[in-house]
């Protein structure tokens, strides 16, 4: 994470454009307008770093977050520029090795971790923040991870982006398949305000090249722009970073140029004990819970219901509102009174207010390196009686310590934005849902069975998956799972590409013929070329 001194000297804090040149090569960017000639020549030159089997940093970087899948490429190459990027991409395809890229490394599933995978292009030294003054947007390279560029963009121009709740996720995905948070519902998507994407591609010749696509009308690389706003990573290159800045805001100021999040965050925590929840109790509040939202697609409040396994001893409602204290009081206040009106258990209520960025820089997230299985969906309309009805069971169902489901509120501002706009086609989504089970043994395969059972029958009634309907909306790619594209877990008629990407598949597929004709790029759940289904 950086520290101011680090901010200082990377530019952030006095606003520097990002550059190419001898500046992009170092991975240090441009020397301030201040710099001596003498401080320039001293910059190091960083990298490319190759770490093969027999280097000692090799296991430092063989690891998975998902210990399901165990890592063992040839090597790692570790980069800090775009050149050196393009480098590492031109070596891949000329001795034909398989590539993959890798930034948080948080991937749930083996995109990276693949047995095929030769060479792991790590992009995570570059990592800058900056304000690109060309462009007039925010230059966020692709290795960061959202604890650096919330605290990089808050202490420098006192603005942030909408990200997710994990510090420690890259935004090289993140901002690729969409990118939500606890301020989406007042602020949209990340991508809602991504102006350009810089990207290495390859083209026929199998060449390597640095492409800078914009959503300016006129930009002739526009729709490699477009399929950057929820396309998902590793689909049509290597993300060299991406600017940002909100539409329609005309200003020369950066700090009017992106959302200011509030200065505190201000939110209610409601907590029942589960040996004191009947199944009715449960119903009665999971249905009111739904219902509310169904009522009030546009309201300020937020929530995420957080249900783990009875083993847990409790489960959670965690509420917060976008605006000012005495509104968001009344607003939490209004929203709770409703939900748990007829429960017939009263929570422990507990009344929190935080400084904004500690709160969101501390975010409790699992580490990592523990097997796992995640499912996720998005919902356009409350879970049904049946539906709430499996999910109590399955979260009564034996010892399961590492066993969740989190249903979040969407809806808001995420709403507003047409489904073809941008990649993202989940615009009419009030709910997402995600289904966790971590485990001890990652030769378990029952934990896995059994968690692949709990989904599908959530899902009965539309094959097993949330195949898109009255009810349902789809997936989010970047919870990829992999058993939407088994037809053994997914029996309905949407395939996993209509589950991700809905109408906007096609689309998807012209940009993917036209940017990575060679299929360089590519995974379980990949954007195939129109040829391929």
């Amino acid at each position: 994470m950086f520290t101011l001194g680090e901010l200082t000297r990377r530019g952030v804090l006095r606003g520097t454009a990002a550059t190419g040149g001898a500046a992009a090569l170092t991975g240090l960017g441009a020397p301030s307008a201040g710099a001596t000639p003498s401080a320039r020549a001293c910059a190091p030159v960083v990298g490319p770093v190759t770490v093969g089997r027999t280097d000692p940093r090799f296991i430092n970087l063989n690891t998975s977050y998902n210990s399901r899948f165990t890592p063992n490429p040839e090597s790692f190459w570790l980069v800090w520029s775009g050149d050196q990027v393009v480098a590492a991409v031109d070596e891949a395809v000329r001795t034909g090795k398989r590539i993959a890229v890798r930034s948080g490394g948080h991937c749930y599933e083996n995109f990276v971790t693949s047995s095929d995978v030769a060479v792991v292009v790590d992009i995570s030294p570059l990592n800058q923040v900056s304000f690109d003054t060309e462009h007039q947007a925010f230059s966020v390279e692709s290795g960061a991870t959202l604890g650096e560029v919330y605290k990089a963009l808050y202490y420098g121009w006192g603005v942030t982006i909408p990200g997710g709740s994990c510090p420690s996720v890259g935004v090289g995905g993140h901002i690729a398949g969409g990118g939500y948070g606890s301020l989406s519902r007042e602020h949209g998507m990340v991508v809602d305000h991504l102006y350009g994407v810089e990207v290495v591609v390859v083209d026929r010749s199998g060449k390597a090249r640095r492409v800078v696509a914009t959503r300016r009308p006129d930009d002739p690389n526009r729709d490699l722009w477009w399929a950057h706003t929820g396309g998902g990573g590793g689909n049509f290159g290597v993300v060299l970073r991406y600017l940002l800045r909100t539409p329609n805001v005309r200003s020369r100021n950066p700090a009017l140029l992106l959302p200011r999040p509030p200065e505190t965050s201000v939110g209610r925590t409601l907590t029942w004990q589960w040996e004191g929840i009947t199944e009715q109790a449960f119903t009665t509040l999971v249905r009111a819970h739904g219902q509310w939202h169904e009522r009030y697609p546009q309201t300020k409040v937020g929530s995420s219901l957080s249900l783990p396994h009875r083993t847990a001893g409790e489960f959670q409602l965690l509420v917060g509102a976008d605006a000012e204290r005495a509104e968001a009081e009344r607003l939490m206040d209004d929203f709770i009174r409703v939900v748990t009106a007829n429960v017939g258990v009263a929570p422990t209520v507990e009344q929190s207010e935080q400084a904004w960025l500690p709160e969101t820089l501390n975010s409790e997230t699992h580490p990592g390196g523990t097997p796992f299985k995640s499912k996720a969906s998005f919902l356009r309309r409350r879970w049904t009686d049946r539906q709430i009805a499996t999910i109590h069971k399955y979260l009564s169902d034996g010892y399961r310590w590492g066993a969740s489901v989190y249903l979040n509120s969407f809806g808001g501002k995420i709403n507003s934005v047409a489904p073809s706009a941008t990649a993202f086609p989940h615009r009419d989504a009030l709910f997402s849902v995600s289904y966790d089970l971590y485990y001890d043994d990652p030769a378990n395969t029952g934990e896995l069975e059994w968690m692949r059972r709990f989904y599908q029958e959530v899902f009965a009634d539309t094959g097993g998956v949330p195949a898109p309907d009255a009810n349902n909306s789809g997936c989010y790619i970047n919870y990829p799972d992999a058993d939407l594209a088994d037809p053994r877990w997914n029996t309905s008629k949407a395939p996993w590409s209509t589950l991700y990407y809905r109408d906007n598949y096609p689309r998807l597929q012209q940009v993917k013929a036209r940017w990575d004709p060679r299929g360089v790029f590519s995974h379980a759940l990949s954007v195939r070329p129109p040829s391929v289904r």
